[in-house]
């Protein structure tokens, strides 16, 4: 292998959706969506089996139903994905401290100062993928190249791939060679190059560029005439395999939070309350688990007309609490105007810190009772699930 910088790109395939297939294994083999199924449900993504049929991440729910009637569709417990993701990422780290995420399901890696205790990058590849499958059961592509643009299409080549002629399993790790580039590059579409999206793919249509082996025949002054300098630089070296980024290591966040858009609108604020509360809870296990503190909690409300309004409340002491912030994010979300109907509700907390000294007032001397239950609470929730675990203010009151 003659790559002069391995650079590892680490993909889960079909995460959440494999992620259900752990808990639930005679989903595995059948095409399965994770989303939303309501009227203005969107797919966040889908099996294998369920793609042979057309269906893909971000289509809505109905064309996905329309496309494959089997379609099984489950609904996203994000928490429960964010948890497993965190374990992933653990586990990257025992190769290397150079590990970028990319989001909850990818990540690259550089092992340059690695060869010595594991191995070669192939063989680092391998162990990776056989630590994630024993401890979490679930399936990742690695792809492995001189730079960070080059592995994220290798691993993309290593993934199982979907044609109309079914279902073929890619080989798991794909090695991208240096002297393999330029043949790999020519064939593929332009859309495969980061930063081509639908506005830079119909300019460049204007100049007859479909390929990258067309694009090749531009030179650099033609293509910054067609989609614009800085683009144009970019597009021009990418197209050559030529990206110069580094692997960056994940900085301390600088706000944690969680998001919903709803299949119907809502009204109610018993409802709303829950779903508020439910979000506070996913993000303050997170902020524990980080074991930071917040300064601020916001709640986010986006109406059925597209209007978007936010409330924040700022701490005297910084908090992880999930009682403080619960409150906090009720007491805003009393405030509020449901009438007009509620489509999207977030919570996130920001003015994050480690390491804070909190001095407590007269009227918390019993909060470190408190601190022990949430604490319970949360080895609860990491060893059985987000949902395993609630206050009584989630249980649905039994019809008369």
């Amino acid at each position: 292998m003659s790559t002069e910088t391995p650079i590892l790109h680490v993909d889960m395939d079909a995460f959440f959706v494999s992620v259900e297939q752990v808990r639930q294994p005679e989903l595995l083999g059948k095409p399965v969506a994770v989303g939303g199924d309501g009227h203005r449900g969107v797919v966040a993504a889908a099996s294998y089996e369920a793609r042979v049929h057309g269906v893909y991440s971000a289509m809505s729910s109905r064309e996905a139903q329309r496309l494959c009637p089997d379609l099984i569709f489950l609904q996203s417990d994000h928490a429960h994905y964010s948890d497993i993701s965190e374990r992933i990422m653990l586990i990257l780290n025992r190769f290397t401290p150079l590990v970028e995420p990319l989001s909850l399901d990818e990540a690259f890696l550089d092992v340059r100062g690695a060869k010595r205790l594991f191995g070669e990058p192939e063989t680092i590849a391998l162990q990776i993928k056989k630590d994630i499958f024993d401890t979490e059961g679930l399936p990742c592509s690695v792809g492995i190249a001189a730079n960070k643009f080059l592995a994220k299409l290798a691993s993309k080549k290593a993934k199982p791939q979907v044609s109309r002629s079914g279902l073929t399993f890619g080989s798991g790790v794909y090695v991208l060679d240096s002297s393999e580039v330029e043949s790999f590059l020519k064939v593929l579409p332009i859309t495969e190059i980061w930063g081509i999206g639908r506005s830079t793919e119909k300019k460049l249509r204007r100049f007859g560029v479909t390929t990258v082996s067309e694009m090749l025949l531009l030179d650099e002054e033609t293509l910054t005439l067609a989609v614009g300098q800085s683009a144009g630089s970019q597009l021009w070296n990418l197209a050559r395999g030529i990206d110069d980024r580094i692997v960056t290591p994940e900085r301390i966040a600088k706000s944690i939070g969680r998001e919903e858009t709803f299949p119907v609108d809502l009204y109610d604020s018993k409802r709303l309350e829950k779903e508020c509360l439910r979000m506070v809870h996913s993000v303050v296990q997170k902020l524990r688990k980080k074991e930071m503190f917040s300064r601020t909690v916001v709640l986010k409300i986006r109406y059925k007309d597209f209007t978007t309004i936010s409330r924040s409340r700022t701490f005297e002491n910084p908090t992880n609490s999930n009682i403080e912030i619960s409150k906090a994010v009720i007491e805003l979300l009393s405030a509020v105007d449901f009438s007009p109907g509620v489509r999207l509700l977030g919570v996130s907390v920001n003015g994050l810190g480690t390491g804070v000294v909190r001095q407590l007032a007269f009227d918390e001397v019993d909060t470190s009772k408190w601190e022990k239950v949430e604490r319970a609470v949360d080895v609860i929730r990491n060893r059985f699930g987000g949902k395993s675990i609630h206050t009584a203010g989630f249980i649905e009151e039994p019809d008369r």
